[in-house]
Parts: C-alpha cells; structure tokens; sequence
C-alpha cells in the first residue's frame, strides 16, 4: 500500500458529511422517515437545489435510501441506511462536545441534562 494514497480515515468520514445541510438531515432521519418537504419545517433556509442536491450526495454515499411512493402526486420518503445509522455515536459526540463546554453560554446549564438526554433517546445511545 502507498502511503502517499492512503486516505486519513478522519478526512474520509468528514467528506460524507461535508455539505452545509447534511448533518442536520441525518439527525433528522433518527426521528423516523422523512418526506422531502419535511426537512424544511426548520430549515427556512434550506433552498430545494441545495436540499435535492445533498440528498443525492447523501444517498450516493450510502447513508440514506429513497423510496418512490406510488401515491397521487408522487412522492418520495427517505429514511438512513444502517450504514447511516451508525453515524449515530458520531453525531452525539459532536453534540456532547458543545453541550460539555461550561463556556458556551447558548446553552445554559439548566437545559444542558435536558439536551443530553434528548439526544441520548433519539440516537439510541446506551451509556
């Protein structure tokens, strides 16, 4: 194996989820299956090409999956992969990190048990 190939697994992991929005659109999946429109609901921000674009990325990665729902208009549902889900630990140490921190006055310390706790239970993470 060339060394110089040698891809850092780091910067590998981080490229799957590079984009602006993916992130959150994972996190979001861990609530349950998503339509495309729902991952707008608090992003108002989130244009379609970007949202439409990232979930090709994402998909293209094998984090998620569409399905194509034979309904009148069409419409498609898109849930994580298992290989997604395993993201889970990732995205609650990221969390964990910020929540953690005593200086980051966003998050005041009677809400930090809270948010831990939240996260905990929606990415299923046994302590």
């Amino acid at each position: 194996m060339n060394p110089e190939k040698v891809v850092c697994p780091v910067d590998r992991t981080l490229s799957l989820i590079n984009k602006k929005w993916s992130i959150q659109i994972i996190r979001d999946m861990f609530f349950g299956k998503k339509h495309f429109k729902e991952f707008k609901e608090d992003k108002p921000n989130l244009s379609n090409k970007v949202l439409s674009n990232c979930l090709k990325d994402l998909e293209k990665n094998g984090l998620i999956e569409k399905k194509v729902l034979n309904t009148s208009p069409v419409t498609t549902e898109y849930y994580l992969t298992e290989y997604g889900q395993s993201m889970n630990r990732i995205i609650y140490e990221l969390a964990m990190f910020t929540l953690d921190d005593d200086l980051d006055e966003n998050y005041p310390e009677d809400k930090r048990d809270e948010l831990k706790n939240t996260f905990r239970q929606t990415l299923k993470i046994d302590d």
